[in-house]
């Protein structure tokens, strides 16, 4: 046993050594407590409704995430992503082209693996349309808001679940609900 973790220990220390992390047994320990982590990546898929009031369209989207957690409590992101699925309303398409923004979440870290947030922040978004003799492209930015839960599933890994109100301008409205992954570096 002692031969087993003494192999353990200096592979630990070889790793860290190698790649310029630190890393400690305490840190190990707390592996599901929430809010850690300094910089994380993700990918999420949403489900994104177009509304203008009349017609509502559902299209999908991939989206990639990069940002920093300052504290426990606070982190900056960017994001972007690009329509995965289109929705079609009668004869007319409806696709979402693209959309990125810049984010600051605010995250209730606690002891459980579970970390709720709130998202604030600003999106572009471009979405186009097209049928028989006709299309065309609409490009919006506004305020976004959001609210979400990061569930830990390893201490680098964890899913992610969240609503985001992209925008709502000139009586359109652009609504998500995603899933995805976050890895934590």
């Amino acid at each position: 046993m002692m031969k087993l973790l003494s192999t353990r220990t200096l592979a630990t220390i070889l790793l860290a050594g190698s790649t310029g992390l630190a890393v400690s047994l305490p840190a190990q320990a707390d592996m599901y407590r929430s809010g850690t982590g300094g910089l994380y990546a993700g990918a999420n898929y949403t489900f994104v409704s177009i509304d203008d009031g009349s017609v509502d369209a559902d299209v999908g989207m991939l989206s990639g995430k990069v940002g920093a957690m300052v504290s426990p409590y606070f982190g900056l992101e960017a994001r972007a992503g690009f329509g995965a699925n289109d929705d079609s309303i009668g004869v007319t398409d409806v696709e979402l082209d693209s959309l990125f923004g810049g984010y600051a979440t605010l995250n209730l870290a606690n002891e459980s693996p579970a970390t709720p947030y709130l998202v604030l922040g600003f999106t572009r978004y471009e979405f186009g349309f097209s049928g028989p003799g006709y299309s065309g492209t609409d490009d919006e930015s506004d305020f976004s808001y959001g609210i979400g839960v990061d569930v830990a599933i390893h201490s680098a890994l964890s899913a992610n679940v969240e609503y985001m109100r992209y925008g709502k301008t000139d009586g359109i409205t652009v609504d998500g609900i995603g899933l995805g992954l976050t890895a934590r570096f």
